[in-house]
């Protein structure tokens, strides 16, 4: 399922959604300039799990690998997929927050989820990069403030493509139970190559819907 659009418009300008788009799209094109230089760059400000629990002193460098690692990624699919997520559910969780907010609630999902990968591959010498945790933490804001909403979906019918529009509670709904699966089928496999970090999608998921509720309480108490 390819979403295109949701049904409910932002009332201001997700000026933080669109330099988080920027920042993520600039910084994988910069990526691609460095050429026989990326591999090492990449192992450097990723997520390693082993390298942060080896026990030996850390840099302030590798402390923040798990904000650094979240604007990096592996390919044109693994960006373009990401940033049209992205695009499409942030907005609105950004006019729910506000632009300070949702920055530091971004950020937060995005850390949460990478301490969830490492829970569940404490041992592992793969580097983990990449936005999807933090902006599933924003799919799981979304699917609590917003369940009635509809996602125009592109979706794929043998060899030809529909558009419909699927329920937000049902699309993301059907996104983490898929996360979840695809998570817990991974748990039998070996940690040593490479794949998608599935429990990283399930945490930050999870984080959103959590720290949602911290984010708006925290709102709150400052209108009053």
């Amino acid at each position: 399922m390819i979403p295109i659009r949701d049904t409910i418009p932002s009332s201001r300008v997700p000026i933080v959604n669109y330099l988080l788009v920027a920042a993520n799209l600039g910084l994988f094109f910069y990526e691609i300039s460095l050429g026989e230089s990326l591999p090492p760059f990449l192992e450097r400000y990723a997520v390693v799990p082993a390298r942060l629990l080896g026990g030996g002193p850390l840099s302030v460098r590798e402390l923040l690998t798990p904000v650094t690692a979240m604007f990096l990624h592996g390919g044109w699919m693994h960006v373009l997929g990401n940033m049209l997520y992205l695009y499409i559910f942030g907005d609105n969780v950004e006019d729910t927050l506000g632009h300070g907010r949702y920055l530091l609630f971004y950020i937060a999902c995005g850390v949460a989820s990478f301490a969830v990968q490492i829970g569940f591959q404490p041992a592992s010498a793969v580097p983990n990069i990449g936005a999807s945790g933090a902006i599933a933490g924003v799919l799981g804001a979304y699917f609590l403030l917003f369940p009635r909403a509809r996602v125009v979906t592109l979706l794929p019918l043998f060899v030809f493509f529909t558009v419909v529009e699927i329920p937000a509670v049902v699309f993301l709904g059907l996104w983490f139970l898929l996360q979840f699966l695809s998570g817990t089928v991974s748990l039998g496999r070996a940690a040593a190559t490479g794949g998608v970090a599935w429990w990283a999608h399930v945490g930050g998921f999870v984080a959103g819907v959590l720290f949602l509720k911290v984010f708006t309480i925290l709102r709150r108490g400052r209108a009053t």
